[in-house]
């Protein structure tokens, strides 16, 4: 249980930090060191250490699982 419940934080955590980083490319926006008031502020850094952090617990996550990142249960069950 609690492991799809740090699935899913930490796969939002990323779709953030991915958004973030294609609006940097595109648009030469950040909108993350925006929100904070600058690229070093402590609320930009711990952000981008959480981003970190997502991305290794979903490799891991992926690696214990034998490659599935369960992010609920299956519907479909008595089909498996």
């Amino acid at each position: 249980m609690w492991k799809k419940v740090f699935n899913v934080i930490a796969f939002t955590i990323i779709l953030i930090g991915g958004l973030n980083w294609m609006m940097v490319g595109i648009f030469n926006i950040n909108l993350i060191s925006a929100a904070f008031m600058g690229a070093r502020s402590v609320g930009t850094i711990t952000v981008y250490i959480l981003m970190g952090v997502s991305a290794i617990w979903l490799i891991v996550s992926s690696i214990i699982s034998n490659g599935e990142i369960k992010m609920a249960e299956s519907r479909y069950k008595h089909l498996e």
